[in-house]
């Protein structure tokens, strides 16, 4: 048996430990944890990377602290509009849904989608009745609703501002300590196999139905055995533009550069020569793990069955 790991993020951006009561960095934590252990445990059963990525996604998806599920951010329209993809590394199978109501983890539908479709991605209200055809939990609006959302939207939305959930960009104190953001994860399973999936409730005041990097496949979510699994959390203009999680792998299959190489060189250099803040996590089919970022902070956290074990918000990991 092959040995098996997952990492996890959260969010990155403007997180800094002076904004952070010590309440709210506990439960962020033990959020963290949370989708660790149930993404560790899918692994330790001899499951597979696919089932253990959407397991980690949806407990954080059904925690109100993330911008995804149940959490997501509120758009010009007062709606909720959610985006997710997932990727298995054997075989490059994906899924990705954008713009759908009303669903109560949009990764699930993204797993339907390339479980039990032809396609690869759907969107709206085709994405939405494919949910209800393949039995996908639906939810009333008032599940989606948090008086922090309502208060952040309500501050915007007479402007033509929109915000990252996780940085001040447009926004007053009202956000100075609320850091939330696109939650994903990516897992090595003891077949060798690895998988990544990202989910996100995009931007608050968002128009126009605004798509992110997170359900694009080779921008947000990518995996390839021979090479990585990524997700991408941050500004997805930039992603997009800079085709992020796909130059990962594309550094590591064409330039030989390790994990960690490549991943440094499309945050910290090319994504940042695009202005785009935030970051990834990674992990190749060697059980090589990297979590890289270039804002203040990103939550994240990875488990591996070889011992290593590490949760972390700012700089600094917690061991």
């Amino acid at each position: 048996m092959n040995p098996f790991s997952i990492a996890i993020h959260g969010g990155a951006g403007t997180i800094v430990k002076e904004d952070m009561t010590a309440e709210l960095e506990a439960a962020y934590l033990k959020a963290l944890q949370q989708a660790l252990d149930a993404g560790y445990a899918i692994l330790e059963k001899n499951g597979t990377a696919a089932d253990a990525v959407v397991a980690a996604t949806i407990s954080l998806e059904d925690n109100s602290l993330f911008n995804a599920g149940k959490g997501s951010v509120i758009t010009k329209k007062g709606e909720h509009e959610m985006d997710a993809a997932i990727m298995e590394g054997k075989m490059m199978s994906a899924g990705a849904i954008a713009g759908v109501k009303n669903v109560r983890n949009p990764v699930l539908l993204a797993k339907e989608v390339m479980i039990n479709s032809r396609h690869v991605f759907l969107s709206g209200d085709g994405a939405r009745e494919f949910a209800i055809k393949q039995g996908v939990k639906i939810e009333p609006d008032e599940y989606f609703f948090s008086q922090f959302r309502y208060d952040q939207w309500k501050a915007m939305r007479d402007s033509d501002t929109y915000a990252l959930d996780h940085t001040q960009q447009g926004v007053d104190n009202l956000m100075k300590d609320k850091k939330f953001g696109t939650v994903g994860a990516v897992a090595s399973d003891s077949f060798g196999n690895i998988a990544a999936a990202t989910s996100t409730g995009g931007m608050t005041n968002k128009k126009f139905g605004r798509i992110g990097d997170s359900p694009v496949i080779g921008a947000g979510t990518y995996a390839n055995n021979k090479t990585v699994a990524v997700s991408c959390t941050g500004h997805g203009e930039p992603f997009i533009k800079a085709v992020a999680a796909y130059d990962v792998s594309c550094l590591v299959e064409y330039k030989g550069l390790s994990i960690e190489q490549a991943m440094y060189e499309v945050v910290h250099k090319k994504l940042i020569a695009l202005e785009g803040e935030g970051g990834m996590i990674g992990v190749d089919a060697q059980n090589n793990i990297a979590m890289l970022f270039n804002s203040a902070g990103m939550y994240r956290g990875m488990k591996k069955s070889t011992g290593e074990y590490a949760l972390g918000i700012y700089k600094d990991m917690i061991k």
